[in-house]
Order: C-alpha cells, then structure tokens, then sequence
C-alpha cells in the first residue's frame, strides 16, 4: 500500500510541474476544427483587424455554435463561436456589419465603424428554446443552479474499467456507490436521503435520449438504474442534470432531480478503435463504424469490458454492449432517426460483507462469505425519433422505445440468519417488456407583446412484468424444496412470484415569458400523472410459504412548477433564481396490492433560492434549498416486508465554481451541505438516516498543450448515520482522487492513461446496518455492512482514429 501510495503522490507532482510550466498567456490558435480557419483576408488588398468577443445569454451563460457573419465592401466572411462561446476573425478596416445567428437564438445585427472597438466584445443575445429542451448546449463553465452541464471530453478521453466510474463524473451532489464490486446498480444518495436504486425517498430520473433508465416494480428495487451498464462512455455527447423536479416534463422518480444523457448521432473519424488493459485482470475494446452518408448520420460500435477487481473471490464481471443509430433528415427541417442498444452483464460478487470482522482481523476487506453472490443479465432497446422544425418556429418531437430486460441477482445479506442449514442466498427475477412514448411542443410565442415559450407534452409507459423472489443454493432456486424435503416448514424461506402491468399516462403545459428586456425571466408549469397497478399471482397453485398477489389499483397526481430569473444588468452579470417543484415517486406495484389504503405515489416538494455570477471564464452559483418528501410505504424485495416513512424535511445549501485560468488550465468544484434532514412531527425528533451530509467535488484540467489532456479529480463525502434513532451509529466517509490523460502521438493515434483511487484510500462504497449470523451456530449481530472501494487501479489504451470524415 505505501508502494502505490508513494507511486500515486509522483503522479500529482509530475502533474502539478507540467500546470507549472503552463504559460499563463497564450495567442490565439486557430485549429483546423475552426471554421475561421477557411477564411482569411491574408490575400485580400486591403488593410485588417481582428473582431472578437463571447456570446452570452441573457441570463450570462456562454453559448457555442452561433453564426458569426461579417460583411464589408470587401466581401463577406464567417465563423461560429467555439465551445466557449468564443469567437475571433479577420475583418476589413472600414466599416462592417456584423450579423450573429443560429439554431434557436434570435438574430441580432451590429454595425461597426472604422474607429469602433472590436475585439473582447460582449455580446448577448436571446435564446428563444431553452436548453433543457433542446439541444442548445449551455456550457458548464457558466453555472447555472437548475441545470449542471457535462460535454463530452471527460467521457472520450478518459479509459472507463467500470460503468460506476461514469457516473462518479456526475457530481451535481450526486453520491453514488456500489453493492456487488459493479454489476449491481448502484446505490444513489442526494440532498440528505438515500435513494437506494434511484426509485424511493424522491427518486433521481435518469434518461438515455429520452428513454427511461429506471425500471418501476423491479425485481431487486424501485427505480433500479441496472440499465446503464450498456452507457458506452466515448458514445457520449453531453449531459445535462437538473436539480429539482423543476420541468414539467418529468414525471415519475424526478423528486430529486433528472440526468439526461444524451448519444452522439455520428463520430468525427470513419472508423474509431480504442483497446486498453489495466490491473485486476482488467481489460476493454472500444470499436466504432461511423460511415460519411448524404443527408444522413449513423454509426455502430461495440463495447466489450472485463476486470475481476481487487476481490479474493474473483468478480469475473464481463459486459457486451452493441449500440446503434441512424438519423435521415429528410429536409433542412425535418429528421427521422432509430437506435439499438443491446447489452448482456455477468458478474460474481463478495457482497456486502460484516465490517465488524474486518476490524478484528477476521475477514480481509475484499473477503467474502458466500461465493456465489452475482446475477445475469440481458438487455435490449429499439427506438425510433421523429423531429420537425417548423417555419412558424415550432419544433414538435416524437419518439417512442420497446425494451425487453431478463434479470436475475443472487444475494445473500444475512447469511445464516433466517435458514441456519442451508443459508439465506436468495434469487431475484425480473423479466419484462415495456413500451414507451414520448410528445413534445415547443413554440416561441408572445405573452402581452413580451417573448416567450410555450411547451406541451405527453408521456407514456407500459411495463409488462414477470417477477418473483426464489429461496435458492449455490444459484439454483430450490432452497424452499430442500427444506420441504428435511420436513421444515420454515416461514423465513419465502417465495413470491407475480405478473404485474404497470401503466403510466402523463401530460403536461410549461410557459414562460421574458420581461424587461430579458433580464427577467418567468415559468410555470403544471403536469398530472396518472398510474394503473394490474397484479395478480404467479401460481397456479399457492404454497403456505408463497405471499399471494392479485387486484388492480389506480391513483394519479398533479405537479404544479414555478420559477423567476432575474439578472441585475447587462454589464453586472449577476442572476437570482428562486425556484418551486413538486416531484413523484410511484411504489412498488406489489406493495400498492397489499396495502392499498396506503401511499401509491410519494410527493416531493423543492424549495430552491439561488444566485449565480457569470464573468466570461470565471463563474460561480450558490443556493439553499428546502425539501419537503410526503410519507411513503416502501415494498422490499429482499424479503418481501415493508418500509413505512413518515414525512420528511431536508435542508441545505450548495455551492459550485468554475475558472477557466489561460488557454490551457481550468480548475471546478463544488459542494452539498445538508444541514438537516428529519422526520417532521417526530418528538423526540428522528433523523433521516444513510445519506451524507456533505458531498464535494473539484477538479483540475489542463488540456491544449500539444495534444495532452490530462483530469485530477478529487471527491469527497462525510461520515453519515445508519440509524437515525441512534446518531452514533455511523458510516465512514471518503476522499479519492482519480488521473486521467491523454496525449496525442499521431493525428490518428493517441496514448491513454488512467488511475483509478490514486493515493489508494481505503474506503466502502456502501454501508448498512441490519442483523446477520455469519454461521449457522454463530449469535445473531446488528452490524455495519460495507462494500469496499477498489484499490489503486491502472489502465493504459491506445486509441485509433481512422479515415477522419472532416
């Protein structure tokens, strides 16, 4: 350990020497990616300036891609702003008219005369369609307190061993943490609760070009996020995450907020290949076809993982995802497109092991104490995606998915303690169909001579389900026969089994209007949800050991939105937000049939008041927040109990920053701190428990020096209680750093690197509390249970760009 701890602290010096010797001025460099690069005045006869400046709107967030247009006596010249709203080109002396354009903005037109100031202008424009709900991409290194926004650099230039890695790139206060070493969905913790999968205590709605991550009535948990182990990281084209349920365009799990990710439609290069290996028996191929077609952009790639990681009982944990697009545009305003994911996901696991022992020595932090722990499993999306521009400047959006998923987890949580002869192993199963759909929109309209937005929408989605808990052995679901053999009739050996159709309608109206010349902005918002629970037995015939289902249930929920944006002037780019949502959580379909008198769908109401400043290459956002969650009945799938909570009350402030320090070097962080979190009318109060209070980030990026790009990543969460009726019982919490770099050897070929836990802290991904017997003659113990963290990870990759398209 403090071999690699000692390799990890030179690492961080050779990458602090090369930021060192970073100029901290550097010229402008026109890259062969500019578009600036393909007009020049440098045969023109005529004398030349520079023009120069960043877009922004009105609410100061930089904005790329918009058109730059020069017009003089000597002709006319382009260029589009870059990804940091930037733009620079070569303009005649005399006078000029400058033209700014692009998709959703408005244009605005500018004439400059012979003396006029014309380089590091400010320029600021309007956005006609919000980015949350088109692709107008707000860059991150402008904070917003709604929106947090990832492109995709991290995710191309970084090796990615494991799926979990990707989503430790979100931030946003987002605490995520893994159960089974990497196959299992990960635990989410956010704003003081535990989420568990990503479907109860609010919920965090997680979407893939639209499609629905979380899966309602799962086998192992609401709301289980598994289907993100077929995300491809370097398919990737950006993230954007909202921090409440302020759009009413989300409906179900959306309390605590929503993470869209989007794919790429096409890559820059022909064909792109990426092969890396690292230690833990780790290894991972990346290969891309991204064919040049008229009028249309496509591509198919593979991904291909495997890594045993650093555990005894070897995780043997292999991913196979092929994913695909192709998108027609049919006319300059009109595209059709369809895509495929298909992902398969076998893994062995150590589990959540007893901590206790650990600490005495008695069992090694990457021990295990059943071997068989793990699961399968098979996955596969089609969608389709409709997109029309109109020329009244409406866009209507059409897309719909079919996905089939065949899931099974064994898990063994208490060993011994509930079937001392043949232990507590465990198979959760879910197979199903679902069918999604999605109607959207937008159209730019006025509201009493003043702009504005108008947006409506549906949602559909229809989950067809097989699902059941087996009592199993060694993986073979037959534990509650072989106890039937021995003549016990044990009533902790339980079996369920159910066919569910869950059904989900929404719609939903969103407006909003800008006064004062733009520098207020107003929305609201409504949407309404509507569920129908249809469950009924999974037997023909139903053994005393088996938990009978049957009934159909309904239930449906409006969700009011609001909020205000107000910037002080054009020149002080100073913005506050005060924002209002209200979020739902749909319950478990087996929980809804037996308890129907209680909750069907928890609510959560957001409270957000924030300020941000914007300076070109220097931002920064502060908020406080208030969230109020309505009580919840929460169905568990491990033993088929029950989970009843009160309401609850969580508040606390963030705080984020972004400098963007030369050309070169660019520095971020932020943090969540939760400065209370309890269950309202509780006396003596009790806290809500398992979710840290605080939850840090920062990071460090210097990229643009001849090809190298290179990330030092640092997050960190606190200590955090188990029970919240006794704050003594706490979980440990972390700090780890992680490197990345890339550096280009050929304009074709680059050389990756990366470490995963630099200084090898040694840490847990997840703890619990509960009871265990670890022997079938052992006491039964309430002890903290822990997945470990990976140890020190390398990962080394060429990548291969072939044939670039451009």
């Amino acid at each position: 350990m403090a071999k690699t701890s000692h390799i990890g602290n030179i690492i961080v010096a050779l990458f602090l020497l090369a930021i060192l010797n970073t100029p901290s001025q550097a010229s402008f460099e026109i890259t062969s990616s500019s578009p600036a690069r393909l007009v020049t005045f440098a045969q023109q006869p005529v004398q030349e300036r520079m023009l120069s400046g960043y877009i922004l709107t009105q609410q100061n967030e930089l904005i790329p891609n918009v058109t730059v247009v020069v017009k003089s006596t000597a002709g006319e010249v382009r260029t589009t702003s870059d990804a940091k709203g930037e733009f620079r080109v070569a303009i005649s002396e005399g006078q000029v008219t400058v033209r700014f354009e692009g998709k959703n903005v408005t244009p605005m037109e500018q004439r400059l005369g012979p003396n006029d100031q014309t380089e590091n202008l400010r320029i600021m424009i309007t956005v006609v369609i919000a980015p949350i709900q088109e692709s107008v991409v707000i860059q991150d290194t402008a904070l917003n307190p709604i929106i947090d926004q990832r492109n995709d650099t991290i995710y191309k230039n970084t090796l990615f061993e494991r799926d979990d890695q990707l989503v430790q790139t979100l931030n946003a206060g987002i605490n995520a943490g893994q159960h089974e070493g990497g196959g299992k969905s990960l635990e989410i913790r956010r704003f003081g609760y535990n989420l568990d999968h990503g479907g109860v205590n609010g919920g965090l709605k997680v979407l893939v070009d639209n499609v629905q991550q979380n899966l309602g009535t799962q086998g192992h948990g609401q709301g289980y996020l598994g289907q993100l182990k077929s995300l491809t990281p370097e398919l990737i084209e950006d993230v954007g995450i909202l921090n409440g349920p302020f759009s009413a365009q989300y409906g179900d799990f959306s309390g605590l907020g929503v993470v869209q990710i989007r794919l790429k439609e096409a890559l820059p290069d022909l064909l792109t290949l990426r092969i890396q290996g690292g230690n833990f028996n780790s290894k991972r191929a990346f290969l891309a076809y991204s064919p040049k077609l008229k009028n249309a952009d496509a591509f198919i790639a593979y991904e291909g993982a495997y890594t045993d990681g650093p555990f005894i009982n070897p995780g043997r944990y292999r991913r196979d995802n092929v994913t695909g697009n192709y998108t027609l545009h049919l006319d300059e305003h009109q595209s059709i497109g369809f895509k495929l994911n298909v992902g398969r996901n076998n893994f062995f696991s150590s589990g959540q092991i007893p901590l206790d022992l650990v600490n005495d020595g008695e069992l090694d932090r990457f021990g295990f104490i059943d071997p068989f722990n793990g699961g399968r499993v098979r996955t596969g999306i089609v969608s389709s995606y409709y997109k029309n521009e109109q020329a009244s400047g409406g866009i209507l959006k059409v897309d719909g998915f079919v996905s089939r998923t065949l899931f099974d987890l064994f898990s063994n949580f208490t060993f011994y303690l509930n079937d001392p002869i043949f232990g507590d192993e465990i198979d959760q199963h879910d197979s199903r169909l679902q069918e999604g759909a999605n109607l959207q929109y937008l159209r730019p309209n006025k509201v009493f001579g003043n702009p504005g937005l108008f947006v409506a929408g549906g949602n559909f989605l229809a989950a067809q389900i097989n699902i059941g808990l087996f009592p199993s052995v060694s993986r073979n679901p037959n534990r509650l026969e072989l106890n039937r053999a021995l003549g016990i009739d044990n009533p902790g050996v339980l079996l369920t089994s159910a066919h569910a159709n869950v059904t989900n309608g929404a719609g939903y109206v969103q407006q909003s209007i800008d006064l004062l010349q733009g520098r207020l902005h107003l929305e609201a918002g409504l949407r309404y949800d509507y569920f129908r629970f249809n469950v009924r037995d999974g037997f023909n015939a139903t053994p005393t050991e088996v938990m009978p289902f049957s009934g159909v249930e309904q239930s449906g929920r409006f969700q009011p939105k609001g909020s205000a944006a107000y910037t002080v002037s054009d020149q002080v780019p100073l913005t506050f937000y005060v924002n209002y949502g209200r979020g739902i959580n749909s319950q478990d379909a087996r929980g809804v049939i037996q308890q129907p008198d209680s909750p069907k769908i928890a609510t959560t109401d957001f409270y957000q008041a924030s300020v941000a400043y914007n300076r070109r290459r220097f931002s920064v956002s502060a908020d406080y927040f208030l969230i109020d969650h309505s009580n919840e009945q929460v169905y568990i799938p491990d033993d088929g109990s029950f989970e009843f909570k009160g309401p609850s009350r969580v508040t606390g402030y963030e705080a984020k920053a972004s400098a963007q320090l030369n050309n070169y070097l660019s520095i971020n962080g932020g943090l969540t701190q939760v400065t209370n979190a309890f269950f309202r009318g509780t006396n003596p109060r009790i806290y809500v428990d398992s979710s840290p209070h605080l939850v840090a980030n920062a990071g460090l990026t210097v990229s643009g020096i001849r090809g190298f790009f290179g990330y030092l990543g640092y997050r960190h969460t606190s200590n955090y209680i188990l029970d919240g009726e006794d704050p003594t019982s706490r979980a440990a919490g972390l700090d780890v750093i992680d490197f990345s770099m890339r550096q280009r050897i050929r304009p074709w070929v680059d050389f990756n690197f990366s470490i995963d836990n630099l200084t090898n802290k040694h840490y847990y991904e997840t703890q619990n509390y509960f009871e265990s017997r670890v022997s079938p003659g052992d006491p039964v113990i309430a002890r903290i249970h822990g997945t470990p963290g990976y140890s020190t990870g390398f990962a080394v990759g060429l990548t291969f760009h072939l044939w670039a398209k451009k």
